[in-house]
This record gives structure tokens, C-alpha cells and sequence, in this order.
């Protein structure tokens, strides 16, 4: 278990420092978390959406309901 740990910490620093040294990498990375965030944002801006037009429509139906 300890080599496994020992590896992986290895590997993660390793790893870093590879990303860290290399362009296209670095460049793949940032374009992934752009790619991300735009998705994200678009999920976001659904959500939000689909909550206002359902408040919207359970406020209407509760008004109507209210002048009856």
C-alpha cells in the first residue's frame, strides 16, 4: 500500500511538472477549461431559465386561482 501511495505522489508531481514544461499541454488544458466553463455557463443559464418560467407559471396559476 505504501509503494502504491508513494507511486501515485510520484506520478502526480511528475505529472505537473510535465504540464507545467510543455506547451501543447499546457495549451490542451486550457482550451478543455474553456470548453468547461462554456458548458457549464450554458447549464447554468438553463436552469435558471427553466426556474423562471416555472415560477412564472405557478405564480399565474396561484393568482388565477386566488380571483376565482
Amino acid at each position: 500500500m505504501e509503494k502504491f501511495i508513494a507511486g501515485l505522489a510520484v506520478g502526480t508531481v511528475l505529472g505537473a511538472l510535465w504540464v507545467a514544461n510543455s506547451n501543447k499541454t499546457r495549451t490542451l488544458v486550457r482550451r478543455g477549461q474553456e470548453e468547461f466553463k462554456e458548458k457549464l455557463d450554458a447549464y447554468i443559464d438553463e436552469k435558471l431559465a427553466s426556474m423562471e418560467s416555472g415560477e412564472s407559471g405557478a405564480e399565474s396559476g396561484a393568482a388565477a386561482s386566488k380571483k376565482k
